[in-house]
């Protein structure tokens, strides 16, 4: 997958290099909302719907499979929505498409009292010889403009075949990303019937197959207005279930594999990552919210990389300018676009990416590609995180002191709330317990393993939570085993076991003068399979680790410093 690598070094170096211009909102009013300067008593609901059950259940009830199909069958009838596509035409090309997910935006704020505000995000940019592009965003304006942070539902619209700027070949792009276009479109239809505390964005974008232009476009105008995002939750290939010949790992177990309980969430970082805390937020809050009345359970799997592996997503450029932000994609993938190989027989990046197929030859198709009911239980779990971050409170900051030698204090250090959370982790990247505690600033915990990492959130009277805060580690019962112990420390990798890819963390207490350091990766028999250069600061020192997907085994992985080793451990993958 050498290919995409470079494919997506070059679209980030033009990105740095040239950056798009004249980015600017068609509709003022929605650009102010975005900004928080506005009334909420002007978009409030004549019937105010936010108590978070009634939230929850009403997105769970809502969402509908056939409303999913419906925007599909629509979407396809577009032929190619390519970026550098006809922007004229009114039946066919990228500028028909964007009209007409504009036109669903303007119907659904009709039918909810005109909270709805559509704009178009427009920038310059030269993308397959098209000059100007334009985002769909629809703002729904929140209760309390105290705090301005929006809440971000993101997929984008354009679709390819084998050449990314082919104009004229029939390009579908159902799955990707025909789904994640149906998913936002979904959400702002079903959401804007019930009010949030924060401003919620449903924004479908364009220019993501070239080099992911309208995200980029969307950062950079967020942070040039002072836009704050609370969470940026990113759709792409979020409805289909088969897998290929080939997929992006962590991915197909093998080719005709059918999955439609599993979702996979990618996002960047591992210790006080607050992407990787924003993927937490979503399963708790799936776990707690949804689960219990789901007629069909999901699994929602928190993965250790950014993204799959060659690959990216709309979700970075927001995660470069530190807006948090997490990836959604399906547990199986029918290809890893690796278009260029001649024995590429999957859908993904080709004309084959269509809704499904007429097995009858009677002209309707009956045999779909796209699961609905697998899209509109992605589309739950989306709408059910943005709801519960909208109403939820404020995050607290919290101390850590110990009280023996295996025993931790959290101390929460303003008083804010009656309810509190801790989430403790150690080497997943989910958390390993949840505490709560009432009625207190502070909480201990006794007989914490080693290398624990901590993080609290604050909960409403409703037992709402917050976005989790800033994890804290804590050494706790941690003793001397070599020479720099108490200066570098090399840490149990996460996750252990791993599937593909896992981080090895070197925490630096105080900085050693060396030269050079490292980590060395060696198989059970002492071969060395690769070595990682390690550049020491104080505090957290992460490297990723990617073994290599459907790799098994046991490895010893040693920190090095100046050619010396200086402590090791053990870790294992599995399928």
């Amino acid at each position: 997958m050498k290919f995409r690598l470079i494919i997506l070094f070059f679209c980030f170096l033009s990105f740095c290099s040239k950056a798009q211009t004249n980015i600017i909102s068609t509709d003022s009013v929605a650009e102010q909302i975005m900004l928080g300067n506005y009334n909420p008593a002007t978009y409030a609901a004549s019937t105010v719907l936010n108590q978070p059950d009634t939230i929850s259940r009403g997105i769970n009830t809502r969402v509908s499979p056939d409303s999913l199909h419906a925007y599909l069958e629509k979407l396809r009838t577009f032929h190619n929505r390519n970026t550098g596509s006809d922007t004229v035409a009114s039946n066919n090309g990228i500028g028909a498409a964007r009209r007409w997910v504009f036109s669903k935006f303007q119907q659904f704020s009709a039918q909810n009292q005109n909270r709805l505000i559509p704009s178009y995000l427009q920038f310059d940019y030269n993308i397959c010889s098209i000059g100007q592009h334009r985002n769909i965003l629809a703002v729904l304006p929140g209760l309390d403009t105290s705090d301005k942070s929006i809440i971000i539902i993101e997929g984008h619209l354009d679709s390819r075949c084998e050449d990314v700027c082919d104009t004229a070949c029939l390009a579908q792009g159902m799955e990707d990303n025909g789904s994640g276009t149906a998913l936002v479109l979904e959400l702002a239809r079903v959401m804007s019937r019930f009010s949030y505390n924060h401003t919620i964005l449903f924004m479908i974008t364009t220019g993501e197959e070239q080099g992911l232009y309208g995200a980029q476009a969307f950062a950079m105008y967020a942070q040039q207005k002072g836009i704050r995002i609370k969470g940026v939750l990113n759709n792409d290939v979020i409805g289909g279930i088969f897998c290929g010949h080939t997929s992006s790992a962590p991915s197909c177990p093998g080719f005709g594999d059918i999955d439609s309980t599993n979702v996979r969430l990618f996002s960047f970082g591992s210790f006080n990552s607050f992407h990787k805390g924003l993927a937490r937020f979503v399963k708790l809050e799936y776990k707690k919210m949804v689960l219990p009345y789901a007629t069909v359970p999901m699994t929602v799997n928190i993965i250790t990389q950014e993204d799959r592996t060659g690959r990216g997503g709309d979700h970075q450029p927001f995660r470069q300018l530190n807006y948090p932000a997490i990836r959604f994609t399906a547990a199986n993938e029918n290809g890893n676009a690796n278009v260029t190989d001649t024995a590429y027989h999957d859908r993904q990046h080709t004309t084959r990416d269509t809704l499904g197929v007429d097995t009858h030859n009677n002209g309707i198709i009956d045999s779909f590609f796209i699961d609905f009911d697998y899209l509109a239980r992605n589309a739950v779990i989306n709408g059910n995180a943005a709801g519960m971050m909208g109403i939820g409170p404020k995050t607290p900051d919290f101390t850590l002191t110990t009280n023996g030698q295996d025993n931790l204090v959290i101390n929460i250090t303003q008083q804010q709330y009656l309810i509190y959370r801790i989430g403790v982790r150690t080497t997943t990247n989910d958390w390993d317990s949840v505490y709560t505690f009432t009625g207190s600033l502070n909480y201990t915990i006794n007989n914490l393993p080693p290398a624990a990492y901590i993080s609290v959130a604050s909960a409403d009277s409703n037992g709402i939570e917050s976005l989790f805060s800033e994890e804290k580690m804590t050494n706790v019962g941690v003793k001397a085993m070599n020479v720099l112990s108490g200066s570098v420390e090399l840490l149990q990798n996460a996750p252990n076991p791993a599937d593909e890819a896992t981080t090895i963390s070197v925490l630096v207490n105080n900085m050693p003068n060396y030269t050079d350091a490292s980590i060395s990766v060696r198989d059970i028999t002492g071969r060395e399979v690769k070595r990682i250069p390690l550049k020491l600061k104080p505090g957290m020192n992460e490297v990723e680790y990617e073994h290599g997907y459907h790799m098994s085994g046991t490895f010893i992985y040693t920190l090095i410093i100046d050619g010396k080793p200086i402590q090791s451990k053990r870790m294992v993958f599995t399928n």
